[in-house]
């Protein structure tokens, strides 16, 4: 992505996006998500006026990569109609069509344009983390599988002056839930979300990494101060 200066490389990685998804149609068919959840979000809290307001233009840019396909998640694609947008092809699968409105995803609400290109992992650990990809030829920037709150979910970890900016998606809640491999929200498979939490620790133990996950109100400050987990291993 072109048009910011920044102290850190992972502010120029889009994963999640986010946008205006309350109206009064394209529900979800999930009782629990047409009735007990609500976004209320201004037009001038999109994705897409907060990045122009840092001098980001729509063709600056080139990929927006998906952690999973919830519709906090995916609420923003109309404002990329030029980037290539990536997402784990298991979890397409999983969001599309009367099925998927069923699980809660709202893929009746999709850009008409929205093909997305699959993400495939492959079976190459990185680190903790049994699949992986490249996502820049220099390896700076891999999108690993950490399934648990969808199954098919997907992070993107970029690697910046010898520390590593773990864009989480919804690993976890935050930060500390995180860290008592607690498992919280929505999850598809508890004991597996449990592992991908270990893994996460793992890797911090390992090297300085800062935990980004979508929802934690901390998250925007430990990027900007570039403040490392904190681990007891």
């Amino acid at each position: 992505m072109r048009g910011r200066s920044s102290t850190s490389k992972a502010s120029s990685w889009l994963t999640p996006a986010k946008a205006r998804i309350c109206s009064k149609s394209g529900r979800s068919l999930h009782p629990y998500v047409r009735w007990e959840v609500a976004f209320r979000i201004e037009r001038e809290q999109e994705i897409g006026p907060q990045l122009r307001a840092l001098g980001i233009g729509p063709r600056d840019v080139k990929r927006v990569v998906l952690t999973h396909l919830h519709m906090d998640h995916d609420g923003g694609l109309a404002h990329f109609p030029d980037s290539e947008i990536l997402v784990a092809p298991g979890e397409l699968r999983t969001a599309s069509g009367w099925l998927g409105r069923m699980r809660g995803y709202v893929s009746n609400r999709w850009p008409s344009w929205f093909d997305p290109r699959p993400l495939d992992l492959a079976a190459e650990p990185y680190g903790p983390f049994a699949a992986s990809r490249r996502l820049t030829e220099a390896g700076d920037v891999v999108a690993v599988a950490t399934p648990g709150h969808t199954a098919d979910h997907l992070s993107v970890l970029v690697q910046d002056g010898g520390t590593t900016q773990f864009l989480a998606g919804d690993t976890s809640y935050d930060e500390r839930l995180m860290l008592a491999g607690t498992v919280d929200g929505v999850s598809a498979d508890d004991r597996v979300a449990g592992a991908t939490l270990e893994a996460i620790r793992r890797l911090a133990q390992a090297g300085p990494t800062v935990y980004l996950p979508t929802h934690d109100p901390k998250a925007a400050a430990r990027l900007a101060e570039r403040r490392l987990v904190a681990t007891s291993g």
